[in-house]
């Protein structure tokens, strides 16, 4: 790279949700995310967003990241070779060490810019893609059985292969939403369970016992994060494969899971686990210990969620059944063109870098004010 960084542009955008959405117990009707855009001296361009979870607390929101990137981050990396992502991300995490997230953001959007003045696509930049082709998973919310019937037929007849049927800590409640989501959409597609931390190490047990019969693909982060030996005994006592989520925030905490041997599946994000590049080596290190990925998260803008797609198609250790599946909840894009996951599978998109452009009128329209 030759051209240095001449300007970091950032916006807080507040993106509304096809309706309101309850996840471990917090609703949003609209999700809080960044958009970032890094400008070199020639002119290129590259850009990002960062998109918290709806339980993000202070000082991990949406509106606090983008104050760091631009009030702290930003200015320190005029002049800076873009291209140096190593170097930034340092610099940057010694600005922001309690905000990952900002971080992330702008890692992210100095390699798009790298990708687009070599003429690639991101997953070109970590070696390349093994799979053209990827699948996306499904949701269905804490509902009576019959609304949840209706939701999880709408996946499967829109060409979903997976889904995940959202529980919390009544057995019996939960089960008969499972058992009839089972029976309605018959024994080809994938079901998943995820609790969202809700459950004690006894009502995971009880509702394991429960679905025995619905032939389960994983069991998502029943119990609190912190709780790997509680996840451990589920694992061993359940008869279902779980999946560490929430338990998961960066390479560190990986390494907990694997030794705590309490996951037969984990799952992160590009944001959850601290960058592209560090997301890169937890697939790797994922890989060597024998844990298949879930990659995603669940409230992605298409910038993010196309970076996920691109990172998943390098790594035949991703599973089938992506949840980057934001787009499918926000009412809009912030691009020029709009990701269309609707049909539960999509071609790799390609670049260069991520192959979007951003529309400034939307940008505009829903941004946030940052006037602190």
């Amino acid at each position: 790279m030759s051209a240095t960084i001449s300007k970091i542009e950032v916006f807080s955008i507040g993106m509304p949700l096809v309706g309101t959405f309850t996840s471990g117990g917090v609703s949003k009707s609209v999700t809080k995310c960044v958009v970032v855009r890094v400008t070199d001296a020639d002119g290129a361009t590259g850009i990002s967003s960062i998109d918290p979870s709806s339980t993000a607390k202070s000082p991990h929101t949406g509106p606090e990241l983008a104050l760091a990137i631009r009030d702290r981050i930003g200015p320190a990396l005029i002049g800076k070779d873009p291209g140096h992502i190593n170097q930034i991300c340092e610099m940057a995490s010694k600005l922001t060490p309690s905000q990952p997230g900002a971080v992330v953001g702008v890692e992210l959007a100095c390699i798009e810019l790298v990708c687009r003045r070599r003429g690639i696509a991101l997953q070109d930049y970590v070696g390349g893609a093994v799979l053209d082709r990827l699948q996306f998973n499904g949701w269905v919310g804490e509902l009576p059985p019959d609304e949840a019937v209706a939701e999880a037929l709408r996946w499967k007849n829109a060409g979903f292969k997976s889904m995940k049927i959202k529980v919390g800590n009544d057995a019996a409640k939960d089960s008969a939403r499972v058992k009839a989501v089972r029976e309605a959409v018959g024994k080809d597609i994938k079901l998943r369970m995820d609790a969202n931390m809700q459950c004690t190490v006894d009502q995971a047990l009880a509702l394991c016992k429960a679905v025995k019969s619905c032939d389960m693909q994983l069991f998502e982060q029943p119990v609190h994060k912190d709780d790997l030996a509680g996840l451990a005994r589920i694992r061993r006592e359940g008869g279902i494969p779980i999946m560490a989520d929430e338990s998961i925030s960066d390479h560190q905490s990986l390494i907990r899971v694997i030794k705590a041997d309490c996951a037969d599946f984990v799952k992160f994000g590009i944001k959850q686990a601290g960058g592209l590049l560090q997301t890169a080596r937890m697939l790797a290190t994922a890989e060597a210990a024998g844990l298949p990925v879930v990659l995603g998260h669940g409230f992605g803008l298409d910038l993010s969620t196309t970076a996920e797609i691109m990172l998943a198609a390098t790594s035949r250790n991703v599973l089938p059944g992506l949840e980057c599946v934001g787009p499918l909840k926000v009412v809009d894009t912030v691009a020029k063109t709009r990701l269309d996951i609707s049909k539960g599978s999509i071609a790799l998109p390609s670049g260069p870098g991520l192959g979007i452009e951003l529309d400034e009128e939307k940008l505009a329209r829903y941004a946030l004010p940052m006037d602190h």
